[in-house]
């Protein structure tokens, strides 16, 4: 696509991935977006790269507003390569630019590509850069999501070039959130969004949270929020941040999610009255069947809802394959806020179950145990159980509530 003007002089130079279904094992159904942009002022300043196989795409759409070599600025937010990658094919066209890149960013993009040759302006929160009508504020954003991370402020623009922060991972011809909404709906892009955040952002919440409130505090006008994913966000830029703000909370809806799997469908069969009893005691529900489904969406629904129940047959004495290393998978996002439970069959060894509750102990997250197993396939009886511990699973949901508040 071509470049797109957001502000007065400055334009979107990314590009569009409408094929990328795997994104460092994050798998990406929609697509996604490489933003960049470019300011046209008296110091043209380019901000950000793209992935090194769209470097054609940015240079082309560069060129279609000036010379890339009259380009003497270069911002660098994040070092990460589908951001940073075409910077060699950059420099390449504008050899005397600066780039402007915080202090752990210079020392990893060393790690990346030669340097050697290029100027660079190691910068921190506070410092600025004059591009003639138009002044710069970067603000640090270490491990939002890498060490490197920060972010652009540009003042007479009320802009705020976020890097990854209020992205998403979503190819779409619209440029802008009013017209995302004009064909698709307002569930489809906040859905995008709980999807980005629960798989790249969850276990920095509390540092979401602070540097939402700097932002507050110092106090930024802000009209419009550019991501480096995704759409930009002009229509009503502060209901994201509220968004992100709750999500960094810990908010989630009243609703459980079952994410299972199965050996013989014994387990599947188990989930059946377990919904039923959480629908019975007025609670939505969800049900996940994991090797049916990518880990990433998995994920996402788990952090939107309060209460999680896995659900895992016992194999050699232990949980599921899938299960396993779904569990590993969310270990390592370290979620807060959630309330946990698990049940299952097998045959002359129970043991999934049992070590289904230990990982939820081991992230810290709120148990209902012991669970329920049945032996084999269940029967009339263990359908009971199953149905009454979905009841009192849902209850407990609805009394966790008020910590969300």
């Amino acid at each position: 696509m071509a470049a797109v003007k957001i502000k007065p002089d400055i334009y979107w130079v990314g590009a569009i991935d409408w094929a990328v279904r795997d994104f460092h094992g994050y798998i990406t159904p929609n697509g996604t977006t490489y933003n960049n942009y470019l300011i046209n002022d008296q110091q043209v300043t380019l901000v950000d790269a793209v992935k090194h196989d769209f470097a054609s795409s940015t240079i082309e759409n560069i060129k279609g507003i000036v010379d890339p070599s009259k380009i003497v600025n270069l911002v660098i937010n994040h070092i990460e390569p589908d951001h940073a990658s075409a910077i060699g094919s950059l420099m390449a066209l504008m050899p005397n630019a600066v780039i402007y890149i915080t202090e752990r960013g210079r020392k990893g993009l060393e790690r990346y590509t030669d340097t050697s040759g290029w100027t660079f302006k190691v910068v921190k929160t506070g410092d600025t850069l004059n591009t003639g009508s138009y002044n710069l504020l970067f603000l640090e954003t270490p491990m939002l999501h890498w060490p490197d991370s920060m972010v652009t402020y540009v003042k007479e623009a009320k802009l705020l070039i976020s890097q990854d922060a209020f992205g998403q991972h979503m190819a779409t011809a619209a440029r802008f959130d009013d017209e995302f909404l004009e064909c698709a709906s307002l569930f489809e892009l906040e859905d995008a969004v709980w999807d980005y955040y629960a798989n790249i952002l969850m276990p920095f919440g509390q540092l979401v949270k602070a540097k939402i409130g700097e932002i507050v505090k110092a106090g930024l006008e802000i009209d419009m929020i550019a991501p480096d994913h995704g759409i930009i966000w002009r229509k009503d830029p502060g209901k994201i941040i509220k968004m992100y703000s709750d999500i960094a909370e810990g908010n989630a809806d009243q609703r459980v999610v079952i994410i299972y799997d199965t050996m013989w469908h014994s387990t599947e069969l188990m989930t059946i009255p377990i919904v039923q009893g959480i629908k019975d005691e007025g609670v939505d529900c969800k049900v996940i069947k994991l090797r049916a489904s990518p880990t990433s969406v998995a994920i996402k629904e788990f952090w939107k809802a309060r209460g999680c129940l896995i659900g895992t047959p016992t194999i050699n004495n232990v949980m599921f394959p899938s299960v396993a290393e779904f569990l590993h998978h969310l270990g390592g996002l370290r979620p807060k806020n959630r309330m946990m439970g698990a049940f299952g069959s097998y045959g002359w060894g129970g043991g999934g179950v049992k070590e289904a509750l230990e990982s939820g102990r081991k992230m810290g997250l709120e148990m209902v145990e012991p669970g329920v197993q049945c032996v084999y396939k269940p029967s009339a009886e263990d359908e009971t159980k199953c149905y009454e511990f979905g009841k009192d699973f849902a209850r407990k949901v609805k009394e966790y509530q008020g910590k969300f508040a």
